[in-house]
């Protein structure tokens, strides 16, 4: 018979609070056997752990059961200390009798035998622990990061400073994400490529970075260290190899179109390079426009390209790369304005979004940095800008602060007020978040140095009426009624998943919050990891959040791919099935159950036969099995009938 030993904690007062802990300890000690039974205020304090260090050697101790928090806190910390007695860690269990007791029950007698009762079931699992040993597989020393964008970058660039190979997927035909399209940056006001260049520069001539843009990731197989990334790459029609990025082709293309990089105010060719900052500095075709591509006419560009770079022949490209880790760093995208109906978004030109208005005050943009009226190119003397376009409404789908709003919009209030000297600008708020150094005296800068009116409430309504667009709202904080005829409106609209972010999450089997944001694997321990072991999260792919943010972020993320690189092999934890040859009928539901391909079929022996370094331990299999054949090792079913008869 096993020697087993309780410790149970008293988490200050989370537990102690609310359970008799010396009633559980009682209890605890009287059951089959456990031989040693304890109570201590803190046991993950290092007194704590010193005491079941002492007794695990005093009263030789075969497994170890710790009453405490959730496994997801302190279980490494127990599970290494016991390994540190001697005894195999997979013979410790956490019994969390906080989270799943005393925080969702009043202090009471039902709060203290529901802890008797959790205890003697995890007593009763780890009398039938197995020992069991580390699975070892080797290491692909190569990151896969999936965005260009400031924070996918700045990941790239750490890990390729760590020594290692990058391959960095981007779905535009250049990097920088978002970044490239401002104009200046709060709360330092620096200028967006001025900060920004030497970074994308870095990128695109670094010798371990393989940069792939116009592409995307179609699939990723696989397990941490080893994954196979499946990347696809959108034919640019242009050989980047012999191409100069002299411009000719763009400058005598003839069809012209609404530039989606200038967010429809400006315009482009159907051959060109997006601004003059791009990297890759090459041009690209889009397809659907080009007259040559859909009608087999034009091809202008072709005959006045010096090098001979023109290739309409070119076509979709698939490339293989082999990685251990994966960084997911694919951005945001804006809420679609349009959608509140009653700001005139998509139908009055002078209404535009926040990204819009920094293309106006971007040096490269349409109007060379001027702020110009969409609709006849005038100066605007008054601007509304309206916080809170989709974001904190639930009932546009979008109730959670998009965090960068309010810092923009002041920011947009500053500018506008340092290109426009005799302009007025207008903030309609809710409130204003500032969270972040300096930001608070930004906001307050913008109110006071630069004469920002902010106005706390709703706008009602926005339409043109004349040459004016006419803002309907009132300030909540004197209750009257506030009616600006403005010349143009700027919406600070909300920050949302990037589009396709929701299959990319199902490709690479991570999960995402309901409204598409990635969800990490801790909010507060495991920020930046998923729940699928390899996987690392960075930027506005998780949540909104500005540069620094999402700089910071990239680094955490890239410190925790070079610390999975740092040695040749990885430990996979062994909590994985197996299958039992003499029962399994090899039909095969098992392998179709199986959400990580962990499982194939022995058609010679006709059996299942599990791949372990593949498999999460997530039970599928052993639920679809009809003939009982899968069993989870230390989650054998003898094991749980244990643990259902101890509570009974």
């Amino acid at each position: 018979m096993k020697r087993a030993g309780v410790f149970i904690c008293w988490c200050g007062q989370n537990i102690a609070g609310t359970v008799d802990v010396a009633a559980v300890r009682e209890a605890a000690a009287a059951l089959p056997g456990v031989v040693h039974a304890q109570d201590y205020q803190y046991m993950c304090s290092e007194p704590g752990q010193e005491l079941i260090k002492a007794a695990s050697a005093a009263h030789r101790l075969d497994a170890v059961v710790v009453a405490a928090c959730s496994p997801a806190m302190h279980e490494t910390t127990f599970r290494r200390l016991v390994a540190g007695c001697g005894l195999n860690e997979h013979q410790c269990e956490i019994a969390n009798i906080r989270e799943q007791c005393s925080w969702v029950h009043p202090r009471g007698a039902e709060a203290t035998a529901k802890a008797k009762a959790i205890v003697a079931s995890m007593v009763a699992k780890a009398l039938r622990d197995e020992p069991l040993a580390p699975i070892s597989v080797p290491v692909s020393r190569r990151a896969l990061v999936i965005g260009a964008g400031i924070s996918g970058m700045q990941a790239a660039l750490e890990i390729a400073a760590g020594g290692y190979e990058v391959a960095l997927v981007e779905r535009e035909p250049y990097i920088g994400g978002h970044m490239t399209q401002l104009s200046e940056t709060f709360p330092t006001l620096d200028c967006s490529q001025c900060i920004l260049t030497p970074k994308t520069a870095e990128v695109g001539r670094h010798p371990r970075i393989e940069l792939l843009v116009n592409s995307k990731v179609t699939a990723l197989e696989g397990y941490v260290g080893n994954f196979r990334a499946t990347i696809k790459r959108t034919p640019a029609y242009v050989d980047w190899s012999k191409c100069t990025g002299c411009g000719l082709c763009e400058e005598k293309c003839p069809t012209k179109l609404a530039s989606a990089f200038e967010r429809g105010l400006g315009r482009t060719k159907a051959i060109s390079i997006p601004f003059p900052q791009a990297v890759p500095h090459k041009p690209t075709i889009a397809a659907e426009h080009c007259q040559y591509l859909r009608s087999g006419k034009c091809g202008i560009c072709a005959k006045v390209c010096p090098v001979g770079a023109i290739d309409f022949q070119q076509g979709e490209e698939t490339v293989r790369r082999d990685v251990g880790a994966v960084v997911v760093a694919t951005g945001y995208d804006l809420f679609p304005a349009a959608k509140v109906g009653e700001y005139g978004y998509g139908e009055l030109p002078d209404v535009i979004d926040g990204l819009a208005f920094e293309r106006l005050n971007s040096a490269s943009g349409p109007t060379s940095g001027q702020i110009k009226r969409p609709s006849d190119g005038k100066v605007p003397k008054e601007v509304v800008f309206i916080q809170c376009v989709g974001s904190r409404d639930a009932e546009k789908g979008y109730p959670y602060c998009s965090k960068i709003c309010c810092m923009y919009t002041a920011k947009h209030a500053r500018l506008y007020k340092h290109k426009v000297h005799a302009g007025q600008a207008y903030v309609f708020y809710m409130d204003v978040r500032a969270g972040g150094k300096g930001y608070e005296e930004f906001v307050q800068r913008a109110q006071e140095e630069d004469g920002a009116i902010y106005l706390r409430g709703r706008v009602a309504k926005v339409f043109q009426e004349g040459d004016k667009v006419m803002v309907w709202g009132a300030d909540t904080l004197t209750g009257a009624k506030v009616e600006v005829a403005a010349d143009m409106v700027v919406l600070a609209t909300a920050i949302t998943p990037a589009a396709g972010a929701k299959d990319l999450a199902q490709l690479l089997k991570v999960g995402t919050d309901q409204y598409g944001f990635f969800n990490e694997a801790h909010p507060k321990l495991r920020p930046v990891e998923s729940l699928t072991r390899g996987l690392y999260l960075t930027g506005c792919c998780q949540a909104p959040k500005d540069i620094p943010d999402a700089v910071s972020q990239a680094g955490s993320a890239a410190s925790k791919v070079l610390g999975l690189f740092a040695g040749k092999e990885l430990q996979h934890p062994p909590t994985v099935v197996r299958v039992i040859s003499e029962v399994c009928q090899g039909c095969g539901l098992c392998v179709e159950a199986c959400a990580y391909q962990a499982r194939e079929l022995d058609t010679r022996r006709k059996v299942a036969v599990v791949k372990e370094v593949l498999c999460q331990g997530c039970g599928a299999c052993a639920v679809a099995c009809p003939s009982g054949a899968t069993e989870h090792k230390n989650y054998a079913k003898g094991q749980v009938l244990s643990m259902i008869d101890a509570i009974q």
